[in-house]
């Protein structure tokens, strides 16, 4: 049962509004994630037994960091992306109905082992999957999501493969679109970490996937019947020097994240077929609009920012430690939500309402549990989900392996923002 708790959601600078909101309910949790090969008989692990191949390096059970985290029917994709040695599988799959315990759900490798296996001597395979950091499924059952084809192995990062965009049918768990992003749009991989896919609502095969690259602060657009990509470039997809520095569990730091996760709303002014994508870079807390038109349209971003560049709109800033990694809009609330990485909380904005410190609120906020959301989507349900990892504590510092460090949350959109100002 979700808890009931008070929650501060105005800014110092306004005063402080005390509200009731319900909390985001814990679905699933870790310590660390372990190898179903060496465990005892009677534990629950992540992997399957089959997970390691023999062929593959030793199992990392630190370097196995869960980033990303997408709901379909009762399954929960969870990526794990090879920051480090010794993962098994960077794409994962948790059947919910064989796992009905909270504490650590069986992770089995997605599509198979075999496509998450890495080939000897990092050998470029366009069968096989390298590196992803978040997905998204779409509503017509396709699992999208870029593997970034990239080791970021401390001492040791290499470009195995080109990246590409994967399409994967979850019906018949097949791939039914490979695409490499060509290298005049860019060389390494590493830098895209998000995705968000624009489906039309009558044609499954109108879709547009929008990728955002914090690296290179450019904005990569696949059109699926084009069977092309383009790029946009803006000085608005560059991060914000004031909110660069970070300060999480007690770790400071100091990030140059560009652009880093893109959302696609509602209607577009008053338009009936038009909608507004809303993006952000990570090192910042401003939030960016653009109809979802301007992003479609290959020959206008063919022409250059010096003819699209005002169609790029800055809404304004959402308030101190607003840094977030991802965001998603509930169209049935109207709210779009935010993964605040600096203050270890769900942010919330009804967009309704105008584009404001005060109207934005915050829905769960944690300091002990929530480290570090990671990752937010919304399904076709209409449930928020969120996953935390405790990154920078893994980055900077150490992890207590004893402690719990991965978590999974879940609530409805609708109960987590009322209540709120988001309401």
């Amino acid at each position: 049962m979700a808890k009931l708790g008070l929650f501060v959601v105005g800014l110092l600078h306004v005063g402080l509004q005390i509200v009731a909101a319900e909390k985001l309910e814990l679905v699933y949790q870790w310590t660390q994630l372990r190898d179903g090969n060496k465990r005892p008989a009677t534990q629950n692990v992540v992997f399957s037994n089959d997970s390691v191949n023999n062929t593959e390096e030793t199992f990392n059970a630190y370097g196995n960091l869960p980033m990303g985290v997408t709901h379909h029917k009762g399954f929960l994709y969870v990526t794990i992306p090879r920051r480090r040695p010794g993962i098994p599988a960077t794409l994962n799959v948790i059947d919910m109905a064989a796992n009905p315990s909270i504490n650590d759900p069986t992770l089995m490798p997605y599509p198979n082992l075999l496509v998450n296996t890495l080939r000897a001597d990092s050998v470029a395979d366009p069968k096989r999957i390298v590196s992803v950091y978040r997905t998204q499924v779409d509503r017509c059952d396709r699992l999208w999501f870029v593997d970034t084809g990239y080791l970021e192995y401390p001492g040791g990062a290499v470009q195995v493969q080109r990246p590409a965009l994967w399409v994967i049918d979850l019906n018949v768990h097949r791939s039914v679109r490979r695409f490499e992003i060509p290298p005049e749009m860019v060389e390494f991989g590493f830098g895209i970490p998000n995705i968000e896919v624009d489906v039309d609502a009558s044609d499954c095969g109108r879709a547009y996937a929008y990728m955002p690259d914090y690296e290179e602060r450019q904005l990569y657009v696949y059109g699926l019947s084009e069977g092309r990509m383009w790029r946009f470039e803006h000085n608005y997809f560059s991060f914000e020097p004031r909110y660069g520095d970070f300060n999480v569990a007690r770790q400071r730091f100091t990030w140059y994240d560009g652009i880093f996760s893109v959302a696609v709303g509602g209607r577009w002014r008053e338009s009936s077929t038009e909608r507004t994508v809303y993006l952000h870079a990570m090192a910042s807390v401003s939030e960016i609009a653009v109809s979802n038109r301007i992003l479609q349209n290959e020959t206008l971003a063919n022409l250059g920012n010096a003819v699209y560049g005002r169609a790029f709109l800055h809404l304004g800033p959402r308030g101190p430690n607003t840094q977030s990694s991802s965001h998603a809009y509930d169209p049935t609330t109207g709210v779009l939500f935010y993964a605040e990485v600096n203050r270890n909380s769900i942010g919330c904005w009804n967009t309704n309402k105008p584009f404001d410190p005060d109207n934005h609120g915050i829905v769960h906020l944690d300091n002990e549990e929530m480290i570090y959301p990671a990752d937010l989507r919304i399904d076709r349900d209409g449930d928020l989900w969120v996953i935390s990892n405790r990154l920078p504590i893994w980055i900077y510092s150490k992890l207590n392996r004893t402690a719990v460090n991965y978590r999974i949350w879940r609530q409805s959109a609708f109960k987590a923002a009322a209540g709120t100002i988001c309401e």
